[in-house]
C-alpha cells in the first residue's frame, strides 16, 4: 500500500500528501478536491447525506486507488489487483474503511448512457476475471432482492457519483466517473444493515438529508438488500433520464470459475 504512482492503493493522508506536493495528476487532484468538498460540505443547509461517509472521510479512514482507464484491459486488470488488495487489509485499516475509486475522465463529454455502459464494462471485465468463484450464497439473477455485486468472494455496494447529475447532487462528480467499493461485511459490523433497528434509524436519517441536500424527493430506486420489491443493481449509478439507462441489468454472472476462455468485453 502507498507505493508511488497511480493504481496504488493509498490511504487518505497520503494521497492528500501526493496532492499537495503536486506528485499526482492533475485529474487525480481535481478528484480529490471535488469528492472532499462533497462529503465535508453542505448544500442547501444539509450535510451529506449518508453521515458514515461523512465522518469517515473526517477521520481519514477511506482508502484510495486511481484508474487511467475505464476502458484499457490493463488498467481494469490492475483495478482488480487493488480490490483484492483492500479486501485484504481494510479491516485492520478501519472498520468504516470503504474503497474510494477516481476514474481519468474521457476526453470528450460522455451522455448518461455511455456512463451506465461504462460502469457495467467495469463491472462485467471484474467479474470475467475474479479469481474466486461466486459465493453461493448470493444469487446469479440481479433481478433477485439478494443479488449484488461480488468480487473475491465478498459482496459489496458499489455506488457511483458521476458529472450528469443536475439535480442529484449528492450523487455529482464534474471530473469524471467515481464509484466507492463497501463490502456487505461492512455494514453487518457496524450494525446499520435494513434488518437491525440502527439500520432503519441511520437509513431515515439518510432519506431526510438527501431531501435537504439534493433538493429533490430520494430516488425511487434506493432501497435495502434482501428487502421484497427492492433491487441493488439500479443503486449502484441512480438514472437521472429514464431514456438513458438500462431497464434490466447490463451484467451477466455465473458461476463458473475459472470462467472459461475470459477475456474483456
Amino acid at each position: 500500500m502507498n507505493e508511488p504512482g497511480v493504481q496504488s492503493l493509498m490511504d487518505q493522508e497520503t494521497l492528500d500528501e501526493r496532492v499537495r506536493a503536486g506528485d499526482a495528476p492533475a485529474w487525480v487532484e481535481a478528484h480529490w478536491r471535488s469528492f472532499q468538498e462533497g462529503l465535508l460540505g453542505e448544500r442547501n443547509g444539509t450535510p451529506f447525506p449518508c453521515f458514515f461517509g461523512a465522518e469517515s472521510v473526517q477521520q481519514g479512514e477511506p482508502l484510495y486507488t486511481a484508474v487511467p482507464s475505464t476502458s484499457d484491459a490493463d488498467a481494469l486488470l490492475t483495478l482488480r489487483d487493488r480490490i483484492l488488495e483492500y479486501l485484504e487489509i481494510y479491516r485492520e485499516h478501519s472498520p468504516r474503511a470503504s474503497l474510494v475509486t477516481f476514474f481519468k475522465p474521457p476526453a470528450e463529454p460522455l451522455s448518461e448512457r455511455e456512463y451506465h455502459e461504462t460502469l457495467w464494462h467495469i463491472l462485467q471485465t471484474l467479474h470475467c476475471h475474479d479469481p474466486e468463484p461466486w459465493p453461493e450464497e448470493i444469487p446469479t439473477d440481479p433481478d433477485d432482492e439478494r443479488w449484488e455485486f461480488c468480487l473475491g468472494g465478498e459482496p459489496m455496494f458499489p455506488t457511483c457519483r458521476a458529472p450528469f447529475y443536475d439535480d442529484r447532487k449528492s450523487r455529482y462528480c464534474p471530473i469524471g466517473l467515481e464509484v466507492t467499493f463497501q463490502p456487505r461485511a461492512l455494514f453487518e459490523n457496524l450494525g446499520v444493515t435494513a434488518d437491525t433497528h440502527a439500520g432503519q434509524q441511520a437509513r431515515d436519517v439518510i432519506q431526510d438529508r438527501l431531501e435537504g441536500y439534493d433538493g429533490v424527493c430520494p430516488h425511487a430506486d434506493l432501497g435495502d438488500w434482501g428487502v421484497e420489491g427492492d433491487r441493488e443493481w439500479p443503486q449502484y449509478m441512480l438514472t437521472a433520464d429514464d431514456a438513458q439507462s438500462p431497464e434490466e441489468c447490463p451484467m451477466t454472472v455465473t458461476r463458473d470459475h475459472p470462467k472459461p476462455g475470459a477475456q474483456l468485453p
